[in-house]
């Protein structure tokens, strides 16, 4: 039997953590005219809107914005932001648990969301998550160590 993709959820405090080993940095967002900083490593997904995005954070609140996913896709870390879907970008600091179904693979979030992942990048999502367990376990590893 193979061990699950996803052990659990990681605590807020270990996202944190995490977040400076990542070098997840602030996120320079238009918002009404001017600029506002927000943390990255709290971003839970996004969710592209035509012309806009709509990010989820952890704390519940969204916010959108007058950009596209694809801009937002190139200012996110690779290792930690995915794209399972073309309408949406997951962190996956916050995946719950991975659904694999006949028809549609899916991922589910800790804030309860739910996003399909497309047929075509199944494949990849699934080496993206088992890349990004590696880096954790790697990451813990040196942390239990020092």
């Amino acid at each position: 039997m193979k061990p699950p993709l996803v052990t659990h959820p990681l605590s807020k405090k270990h996202v944190e953590q995490l977040a400076g080993q990542f070098a997840m940095s602030d996120l320079t967002l238009p918002f009404w005219g001017c600029r506002k900083k927000m943390p990255m490593h709290r971003i839970v997904r996004l969710e592209g809107e035509g012309n806009y995005t709509l990010f989820h954070f952890a704390d519940g609140s969204q916010l959108m914005v007058s950009l596209t996913l694809k801009k937002m896709e190139s200012r996110l870390s690779p290792k930690v932001f995915v794209r399972p879907h073309k309408k949406n970008i997951i962190n996956l600091l916050y995946l719950e648990g991975i659904h694999p179904d006949r028809q549609q693979l899916s991922v589910s979030l800790v804030n309860g969301d739910r996003i399909d992942v497309s047929r075509r990048k199944a494949s990849r999502f699934i080496k993206q998550v088992k890349g990004f367990q590696q880096e954790l376990m790697t990451l813990d590893s040196l942390t239990i160590a020092a």
